[in-house]
């Protein structure tokens, strides 16, 4: 099939084979180096939400972003339910797809599932981050939460480090041993599941948070010298411990200041932009120095770029069309 049969259609089945964790790494890090260059335009406002109450508990978020060197145009719809008590947030149920579009024309060209995309997408922009901050030989990682986000932190770090030991915890005790037992296997070394955050953190070369939970979770007198805390969430350490660390790198000021729990910490005096080291795209193209001390205990939070879930997506569909996978819907002409 060529590219003028309509609409790609690619399945959450389908990008499962079609996008493996190097490939979101390196293309993560190319988004990066392209916010560097200036080729990113992002939409205005950047994120759009709509939150249905009155019963109904569900919210969408809509972004969009064009990619001059690829080039593409991507818009990425995501809804999902949250009552307060269960959220489809990292579930397959959720509403997720990526709108592609030829920026030459205004063409539909594919409608890609990001379930796999994102999941992988969201621990990828950050751990890639530690080629330029990470400890130079660590021995031993800490998993802080080992659902989507933390499964997938180990996926992509286990592709740069070979670790000695590793730690784990969760709410459920079984759910920890059962995630231990098939990583041990898995992985060939030893997964130790721990009873509380602090004995996962404390000594950890490389420490991951990556819950679901609002609340403070890992605090900054367990991290010791030399370490890199690779923060996933809302607030996995404690904002009073952010300006006491050596070295913050973030994704971006912009996306991070429309999420509620960081603005509420750079308002409420806890974080500066000034006492920020840099976001990970200066890093990526030299413009500032990663780590300069085996003793620097370093900081990276993430909350996601549009602009790397459009690329994935972008891959995905040319994969899948040179495959051909993935299902033609029609056009309206």
């Amino acid at each position: 099939m060529s590219e003028n049969e309509g609409v790609l259609f690619v399945p959450y089945k389908d990008t499962l084979g079609l996008l493996n964790v190097e490939d979101a790494m390196r293309l993560c890090e190319q988004v990066y180096a392209m916010h560097a260059r200036g080729s990113v335009v992002l939409s205005n406002p950047p994120s759009f939400k709509l939150d249905v109450a009155d019963g109904f508990n569900n919210h969408w978020h809509v972004k969009s972003v064009f990619l001059k060197d690829i080039p593409t145009t991507g818009v990425r719809i995501y809804n999902y339910f949250d009552d307060g008590v269960r959220n489809t947030v990292g579930g397959l149920g959720c509403t997720r797809y990526i709108v592609l579009s030829d920026p030459h024309s205004g063409e539909p060209v594919a409608i890609v599932d990001e379930h796999w995309s994102y999941a992988i997408r969201s621990t990828a922009a950050a751990t890639v981050a530690c080629k330029w901050v990470g400890p130079k030989n660590p021995k031993i990682l800490g998993l802080v939460g080992i659902g989507t986000m933390g499964t997938n932190a180990l996926r992509c770090l286990s592709t740069m480090y070979k670790f000695d030991e590793i730690r784990c915890t969760s709410r459920q005790p079984e759910t920890r041993a059962a995630f231990a037992h098939k990583w041990s296997q898995a992985l060939g070394i030893p997964v130790i599941p721990k009873d509380s955050v602090e004995e996962v953190v404390r000594g950890a070369d490389i420490a991951v948070g990556g819950t679901t939970s609002g609340d403070v979770v890992s605090r900054e007198p367990w991290l010791k010298p030399g370490c890199t805390f690779i923060s996933l969430a809302r607030r996995e350490l404690d904002p009073a411990g952010w300006s006491k660390m050596d070295k913050v790198v973030i994704d971006s000021w912009e996306f991070n200041m429309l999420q509620r729990e960081f603005k509420r910490m750079v308002d409420g005096g806890l974080f500066s932009r000034e006492q920020l080291h840099g976001e990970i795209q200066e890093l990526v193209a030299g413009e500032k120095r990663g780590r300069e001390r085996d003793d620097e205990r370093i900081l990276i939070h993430t909350t996601g770029l549009v602009s790397q879930d459009v690329a994935l997506a972008h891959f995905l569909y040319r994969n899948a069309l040179q495959q051909g996978l993935g299902i033609w819907l029609p056009t309206a002409h």
